[in-house]
């Protein structure tokens, strides 16, 4: 009798690589346009599911691995980082996701953020940002603008706001880039060339709240973006202009903000393990196999 499993034939659409779990995000939620995004994306790039993990923390958008076919895990809050770093290191070959939202990344996840984006591990992080603590009922994030009323600021906030964008560029990210929930077509080119760039790749999704923040969100937003695509000028390769947009105010430009290739944290470790076995260190695999029962 043959025993041989079939593998499973791949989606040949966008939506067949959506799970059919329904979303249980709230109508009008930024989030649905970056499920759909990714669906896109998944589609364009003919991604594996079996080959593919999107890995998340704690928040509203941190369901999102449930909703997309694929390997999928629902971390702790803030802890996305390190467990996506683990799965690439251990399977190079994984393609790699991380999501999640400005509390669970810029809270008690920043300390992760940094040294990920140092180290130029090759994975994607994809951060919904909607300025508040959603799930949790609308309390202030890290990236809530100053004097924004929330149920934890009822007479305004006095705190100024982490600017996601600076702190990437300043810790070293070697891809940069901003994207609109209201804009899937521009989401879609950016986070394709986040997957493709080789090294880590960060992009802030601005994904509005409308439940605790407002349903003219969209609108606002729509008024103020400007593509840096058609600005003239603009190299993604200069930090200067990086810094630049990053520091900007009275508009927000969407697309890659800077890219700079340095060589992935993989190929340290190669240089790494080439010295070792010079030196006669038995590498893990045989390791294991000396002493397994």
């Amino acid at each position: 009798m043959d025993t041989t499993v079939q593998a499973a034939p791949k989606p040949s659409t966008p939506s067949e690589y959506k799970s059919g779990l329904k979303p249980v995000w709230c109508p009008g939620c930024g989030d649905f346009g970056v499920l759909n995004a990714l669906s896109q994306v998944y589609h364009r790039l003919e991604f594996d599911p079996m080959n593919t993990m999107l890995f998340s923390g704690i928040g509203c958008s941190s369901r999102i691995p449930g909703y997309l076919k694929g390997y999928g895990f629902n971390g702790v809050h803030g802890r996305v980082l390190p467990i996506a770093t683990g799965a690439k290191l251990a399977n190079p070959e994984l393609t790699v996701i991380a999501a999640g939202g400005d509390g669970d990344g810029f809270s008690i996840g920043t300390g992760h953020f940094p040294h990920t984006c140092r180290r130029n591990v090759d994975i994607t992080y994809i951060v919904m940002d909607n300025n508040i603590y959603g799930l949790t009922k609308g309390q202030l994030s890290p990236t809530s603008p100053g004097q924004m009323v929330t149920t934890t600021s009822s007479y305004g906030s006095i705190e100024n706001p982490i600017n996601p964008i600076g702190l990437a560029i300043g810790c070293g990210a070697s891809f940069v880039a901003r994207s609109f929930a209201g804009d899937i077509k521009h989401m879609v080119d950016v986070i394709c060339q986040g997957i493709e760039h080789k090294g880590f790749s960060f992009i802030q999704i601005l994904s509005p709240c409308v439940t605790f923040v407002g349903k003219d969100q969209f609108g606002i937003i729509k008024n103020q973006v400007r593509y840096l695509n058609e600005v003239e000028g603009y190299d993604p390769t200069d930090r200067s202009h990086a810094f630049q947009v990053a520091d900007e105010t009275g508009q927000i430009s969407l697309g890659v903000i800077f890219q700079h290739p340095f060589p992935e944290y993989r190929h340290g470790t190669e240089i790494v393990r080439q010295r070792l076995i010079k030196r006669g260190v038995p590498e893990m695999k045989d390791l294991i196999a000396k002493f397994r029962p």
